[in-house]
Formats: C-alpha cells, structure tokens, sequence
C-alpha cells in the first residue's frame, strides 16, 4: 500500500508516494528521475544500484525505501557534495569526487554499467581508509562487477585518488 515517504537525498529532503517495501532503487530512478544509480542485477550482488545511506555503500535494489527514512542518502549524482561536505569546505563543492575524476584519467569507465557502483563503494573506502593498499582496494571492491574487465584500471585509479585527496 503506497504511504508518503520522507527521504534525504544528496542533502535535499525529497518526499514521494511509494510502498514502504518498493525497492529504494526504483524511488530514486522512477520518483526521484536520478541517473546515478543503476539496475544490474537486482539480487545485490553486482553493485550497480550501490548508494551511500549514512556514509554507508548499500544496495539499493533490495534496500526497502522505508528502511531509508531518517537516513542520509547520497547517489552519485551527490558525491561532490558529501565529499566536500566531509572535507568541512562545502562552499567549494568540487564539480565531481577525486575518484569520478581518477575514473576518467585512468580510463576506467568503458561501458558505464559499473561505474557509479565502483564510484560509490571507493568513496566508502577512501572515506575510512586514505592510504589503501592495492590488497584492501581489491578486498573493498570485492562484489562489484564489471562487464568491461578493467579491474587493473579501476585499482589504479582508486590509487590515484588516494594519492589526489591526500595531497
């Protein structure tokens, strides 16, 4: 039975009618119109519908939007902000993350089913761990597929914005 859901998305506070048990993934594509995060699977094991709920990677697909009131959930579409708001500098939001910005100079994306799953989860890891090894970078990235194959490429451009957001 659809009810009125309040939820905070990238710091705005977005209300919809939904099911409470409606996949969070689905309000945020078909109520919310954000591009961010994707269908992949919808069992929670490829990471494409990966979002950050209280600083947090969760799969979307199989996160009940009820579960999500009262949380801060953050796409990819709101990544810039949440790091700058990190950063306690968010008068200077950045126009993409350091690792949306590595991504590209490493040629990480290809097809761009992944992207913003790995994207998500890598801000997670860098949030808790600013100097990962290669060994917890794949650990971190675990569950997360990529169509593409370019593991290598998305280790590397982990790595390097470690490397940006440490400087």
């Amino acid at each position: 039975m659809a009810e009125d859901l309040e939820l905070t998305v990238n710091g705005e506070i977005r209300r919809v009618r939904a099911d409470g048990d409606t996949p969070l993934l689905y309000v945020l594509i078909d109520d919310l119109g954000l591009k961010g995060p994707k269908f992949g699977c919808g069992l929670a094991q490829c990471g494409a519908c990966s979002v950050l709920i209280d600083g947090r990677e969760a799969r979307s697909c199989v996160q009940p939007a009820a579960s999500a009131r009262g949380k801060d959930i953050v796409t990819l579409e709101g990544l810039p902000a949440w790091h700058a708001q990190r950063g306690g500098n968010d008068a200077d939001e950045p126009p993409l993350h350091p690792v949306q910005i590595a991504m590209v100079e490493e040629h990480a994306p290809q097809c761009g089913y992944c992207y913003s799953g790995m994207v998500i989860k890598a801000a997670e890891l860098l949030d808790g761990n600013p100097a990962p090894t290669d060994a917890e970078i794949v650990a971190a990235m675990n569950g997360h597929l990529c169509r593409c194959g370019t593991y290598p490429r998305i280790v590397a451009a982990i790595r390097r914005a470690a490397e940006t957001m440490r400087s």
